[in-house]
Formats: C-alpha cells, sequence, structure tokens
C-alpha cells in the first residue's frame, strides 16, 4: 500500500487552515527570494514604508516612534560590526598566550603583508532589510491602535535616542579606527577571473 504526501497533512477541522496557512508562507518566500537581488528597489521600499508610519505619526500626533528608532539604531550596530570581534578574538589570544598556548592570526588583516580576509557582518545586510523592514510595518499596523499610543513626555525620549546614537556610534567608529577595518564596499568591485 502506498502512502500518499497528503497523509502526512494534518487531519480535522484546521486542515484547511493549516493549508492556507503552508501555501501563504510559501507565496511570501517567492516573494523574498524575487525581490532578493534588488538591493537599491529594497531599501527604497523601506524608506517609503518607514516614511509612511511617520506621516502616520504626526497625521495622529501618536508617540510611536521612539521605540521603533531605537530598535533601528540596534540593528544599524549590528549592521556594522563584525561577525568575529577583533577585540574579543585579542583578549582571547592574550589569555591562551599567557595560559601557555599557541598564538593564533586575528580575522582582520594586522599587516599589510597579510592575506586579504573580506570583513563578514554581525548581521548581513538581508536581514538588516527583513527585520527593519517588518519592525516597521507591525509599527505601521500598531499605530492604528489606541492600545499602543501612550502618552510621554518626548523630549526626554528623543534626547535619550540622540545621547544613544551618538554614544554608540563613537564607540563603534573609534573600534573600526582602533582595528583598521571598514563596513562598506568603497571603490571599484573587482571581478575575479574576468579581464582587466
Amino acid at each position: 500500500m502506498m502512502a500518499s504526501s497528503d497523509s502526512m497533512a494534518p487531519s480535522g477541522p484546521f486542515q484547511p487552515v493549516s493549508l492556507q496557512y503552508t501555501k501563504a508562507r510559501r507565496q511570501y518566500q517567492q516573494w523574498l527570494d524575487r525581490v532578493t537581488p534588488f538591493v537599491l528597489y529594497r531599501w527604497l521600499g523601506t524608506a517609503g514604508v518607514l516614511a509612511l508610519f511617520v506621516l502616520r505619526i504626526l497625521f495622529a500626533q501618536g508617540w510611536y516612534i521612539d521605540a521603533h528608532a531605537i530598535y533601528l539604531l540596534n540593528l544599524l550596530l549590528a549592521f556594522l560590526q563584525p561577525k568575529f570581534d577583533p577585540s574579543l578574538e585579542q583578549d582571547f589570544l592574550a589569555d591562551e598566550i599567557e595560559e601557555g598556548g599557541e598564538d593564533s592570526t586575528s580575522p582582520l588583516p594586522s599587516q599589510r603583508d597579510d592575506e586579504f580576509r573580506p570583513f563578514v557582518r554581525r548581521l548581513p545586510e538581508w536581514q538588516f532589510w527583513l527585520s527593519a523592514t517588518r519592525a516597521t510595518v507591525i509599527a505601521l499596523f500598531c499605530s492604528f491602535s489606541e492600545m499602543f499610543d501612550i502618552p510621554v513626555y518626548w523630549p526626554i525620549l528623543v534626547v535619550y535616542f540622540f545621547v544613544l546614537f551618538l554614544l554608540t556610534m563613537r564607540r563603534q567608529i573609534q573600534h573600526m579606527i582602533k582595528y583598521k577595518y571598514v563596513p562598506f564596499d568603497i571603490g571599484r568591485k573587482v571581478r575575479y577571473g574576468g579581464s582587466k
């Protein structure tokens, strides 16, 4: 007796809901796969949704923006940081050398003769875009509910955001200078295997 592929599907009153959910997830994933190569258009779309969110806040005169801005700042910092932090590795190497271990190399080049190692982000661009877009869409929909409109003294939150932004970006820039890395591709792209 052959088992059909439908025998693995859940049976009962929730089967149509489950099938529709699976179909919707598959369509959503297909849409994400289609938009992946269009980096500029993806970010322009996210900027558009963010602009709609800001306009919604201005017209509704609500208090929604500060938590969203702090979340986006958190995503930006993860995007700018290397996946393997050289400061943590140096601390680990110093501890290892003190214990009599051998010296190993850093993931970032430390001398001119070191081999090139590409910058690997803690949060890849795709995940940064997807998380920022999802958060903005969710925040936009939440702005239509009075339940999420909690009144606060907004000048304190705005000052808090700017102080947080300045302190974290200063620390991040000092980290980039100390370990000599730039988290952006600047200049001409080099193609391997092609003509010069």
